[in-house]
């Protein structure tokens, strides 16, 4: 069925219909859902590269993968795929080597200037990201996974990394810990530095003194736990507990437990953030770990669905979602063992 016919069969214009197949935002949501109703029922599929062609769209949306990009990213990319699976718009994913701010930041002007993509999606900010200030200037919609704190107005999605990390840090101080380490993501990185701040705003309700020496910054890596662990499991006044970044570090940290014959849920306590993989679940780590729950997947597909009320006109400086987290205690927050407490 081509469109006139189409159109001529729920009797509106065919340039009523186009625009309303192709997201205007003067047609009215009325007539939209109407349109998008009667194409179902009839089996109605417009042609994509015509509709891309008259509207001016290449019908994706850019995401750039760095090295850096760690297991969370397949997650978050299942969560837009499958919000994006019934939109006939694709993700274009181009790969970087190195994180090389200057290299992304030419990559982003070529993406513009190729016309490639509609809008991109940017992960991992910094405080006054330049990534936010060029695509600001070049005009090319954007979101970011994550926040900055610029003064260019831009649409973002975040969790509540700073309440995450002091939940976590409170709980085990409320358990009688006085030695919590904290395994944090790395230097310079927003969410990094809301954690911190959580982690310290937790130990000065407290009266504890922040010691730099219980925290450590870098990737999400079992290797990284597990060093870091050892390390802190070796001081004079070891550490009793620790708030991990990741569940892969959380696994480093069990590692490092068991080679120096620790029982973690007894000797030790591990609360870790990231609760929903499907192929490492908190429940069924022995012992089952506590942790913050934030589900990446569905973050992904909400960035996907703000991306769609972007290119249909929704303003970005409209949208700010701050996520909430849960806390989920299972066998790995405990008190603080006796001779430890004393």
């Amino acid at each position: 069925m081509k469109l006139r016919d189409f159109a001529r069969e729920i009797g509106l214009s065919p340039t009523t219909v186009s625009r309303a197949l192709s997201g205007y935002p003067e047609v009215n949501e009325a007539t939209r859902t109407r349109v998008m109703e009667e194409a179902a029922r009839l089996g109605y599929r417009p042609n994509i590269n015509a509709v891309r062609l008259a509207t001016g769209r290449a019908g994706a949306i850019g995401v750039v993968m760095t090295k850096a990009s760690d297991y969370q990213f397949s997650e978050f990319m299942s969560g837009m795929a499958e919000r994006l699976s019934g939109e006939d718009i694709d993700i274009l994913i181009t790969p970087m080597t190195e994180h090389d701010t200057s290299d992304e930041l030419q990559l982003y002007r070529r993406l513009a200037e190729s016309r490639r993509v509609d809008a991109v999606v940017i992960h991992s900010p910094r405080p006054r990201d330049p990534r936010i200030a060029l695509l600001h200037q070049l005009k090319l919609p954007f979101i970011v996974h994550g926040r900055s704190e610029i003064d260019v107005p831009h649409a973002w999605l975040d969790i509540d990394n700073e309440g995450a990390v002091r939940q976590s840090t409170e709980h085990l101080l409320d358990l009688g810990h006085r030695r919590i380490a904290l395994l944090n993501g790395r230097e310079g990185l927003t969410f990094t530095l809301h954690r911190l701040a959580g982690y310290k705003a937790a130990l000065a309700q407290h009266g504890i003194d922040f010691d730099p020496k219980l925290v450590t910054h870098g990737d999400f890596t079992d290797e990284i736990g597990f060093r870091f662990a050892c390390s802190a499991l070796d001081e004079r006044a070891r550490a009793t507990a620790f708030v991990a970044g990741s569940m892969m570090t959380a696994l480093g940290v069990y590692r490092a437990a068991r080679s120096k014959n620790l029982v973690i849920g007894q000797d030790i306590s591990v609360i870790a953030h990231d609760d929903v993989f499907p192929y490492l679940t908190a429940e069924n780590m022995v012992p089952a770990l506590s942790t913050t729950r934030s589900s990446i997947r569905a973050a992904g597909t909400r960035i996907a669905d703000l991306v769609l009320e972007m290119l249909t006109g929704r303003e970005p400086s409209d949208i700010r979602e701050l996520w909430p987290i849960e806390l989920m205690l299972r066998e790995t927050s405990c008190p603080v063992p006796k001779e430890k407490a004393e």
